[in-house]
């Protein structure tokens, strides 16, 4: 089992999402949040999705379209890192590919569609490491990483904005 004790160094910016994270064990958290995504996608309808809580603030499409930008480059991440990717990995500016992600201009069906399937490729990524792939050490946004702690950092991100969406989008 690879858990949270186990992983190497990381930064201690990722402390607030990796703090969200109650498994020690990053598969079963990986699986967990997907359930948690869909209960709370589910419910939701076209409607409210083009909602803000205040001005310049993400529309619901927006932060369920962040979600999926972020899930797709730490899924990178994940791949290069495992795979022994010995380059520094760039970050990435959340709020300008929100701005270029045509996300007011989609359905939101079609955004939650995509992202179950793109945490489904997440778990399947997950299931496809060995041990020593989840400890490889990579830098990532000037952080240095390993799967394993991404894998834990994307679960407690994604625990972060739907606490966010709980409390400020979904207020009834």
């Amino acid at each position: 089992m690879i858990n949270q004790q186990t992983t190497n160094k990381y930064t201690s910016y990722f402390d607030k999402y990796i703090d969200l994270v109650e498994e020690k064990d990053v598969l079963k958290a990986i699986k967990n949040s997907a359930k948690t995504l869909k209960k709370i996608v589910k419910n939701m309808d076209e409607e409210k999705a083009n909602y803000s809580y205040q001005q310049g603030k993400w529309t619901i499409k927006e932060l369920f379209v962040h979600l999926l930008d972020t899930e797709r480059v730490f899924a990178y991440r994940i791949l290069a890192i495992s795979r022994g990717e010995q380059i520094e990995l760039p970050s990435f500016d959340e709020d300008n590919y929100v701005l270029f992600s045509n996300a007011t201009n989609r359905s939101f069906k079609s955004i939650k569609k995509e992202l179950l399937v793109v945490r489904k490729s997440t778990i399947l990524l997950f299931k496809s490491l060995t041990s020593e792939m989840l400890e490889r050490k990579g830098i990532a946004g000037g952080n240095e990483l390993n799967p394993t702690k991404i894998g834990f950092i994307l679960v407690g991100h994604q625990a972060h904005h739907l606490n966010v969406l709980k409390s400020k989008y979904l207020l009834n």
